[in-house]
């Protein structure tokens, strides 16, 4: 029988089998190893995920059956909106324009880029795949994409303050995120318990994390071609 533990065994697997910090793109962001213009190009192409995520965790909160799960959702999608639990009042969409300012890209060139087919696709299935089920949209959200920040993304902000001179202010949005991503993919056993009861739930739940990731890396490969673009 397929048990919660051992659901939770296949989904880690699944994380350790393809882990995303292996990928060059995560690989030369971390050991500072792009130029600042490719730099731009990254911000620009990843803010498919932090400058839309109400399309995202809103839809979570809307199909979410279950009164206190939607309370937490409803932490989660507040919190993105106004910063009020992790970043001293300012949103996830202004810590990620931030970024982008600090590396001189303006808030109309984030907002409005261009972009690559690979972030459209990605864009597109995590927007239906939040939207289906519950179950389906909670995996993918917080146990494949989340589940890939937290340890990474503080010594990335480290990386970007010494090699690209940028300000405390400029790399919030990546330790913040360490943070909040941790505490967002912690739920998988009470996630799994209260609405995977069925083998055949916990199925479609690795099912979900597999693809997800999958097409995860479908997203980072296209940003990793536009920034080889950009040198």
């Amino acid at each position: 029988m397929l048990t919660v533990e051992r659901t939770l065994e296949r989904v880690a697997k699944i994380h350790s089998d393809k882990p995303y910090h292996q990928h060059p793109l995560w690989k030369g962001l971390v050991e500072g190893t792009f130029s600042k213009n490719q730099i731009k190009a990254f911000a620009q192409q990843y803010g498919i995920i932090p400058l839309w995520n109400h399309n995202y965790h809103g839809r979570l909160y809307v199909i979410c059956p279950n009164a206190n799960w939607r309370k937490r959702i409803a932490e989660v999608v507040y919190e993105e909106g106004t910063g009020a639990l992790f970043s001293d009042g300012v949103s996830h969409n202004e810590l990620y324009l931030n970024f982008g300012a600090d590396l001189g890209l303006t808030a109309d060139e984030l907002l409005n880029t261009a972009y690559c087919p690979e972030s459209i696709a990605f864009r597109s299935y995590f927007q239906e795949k939040c939207g289906s089920t519950f179950l389906e949209g909670v995996s993918s959200h917080m146990l494949a994409a989340e589940a890939q920040g937290p340890g990474v993304f503080v010594h990335m902000a480290e990386t970007f303050k010494r090699c690209y001179q940028m300000s405390d202010k400029g790399v919030a949005f990546w330790v913040i995120h360490d943070i909040a991503d941790g505490d967002h993919s912690s739920i998988g056993e009470e996630l799994l318990a209260d609405f995977a009861t069925t083998e055949a739930e916990r199925e479609l739940v690795i099912k979900t994390v597999a693809e997800t990731n999958d097409m995860t890396f479908l997203l980072y490969d296209g940003i990793y071609r536009c920034m080889q673009e950009a040198a």
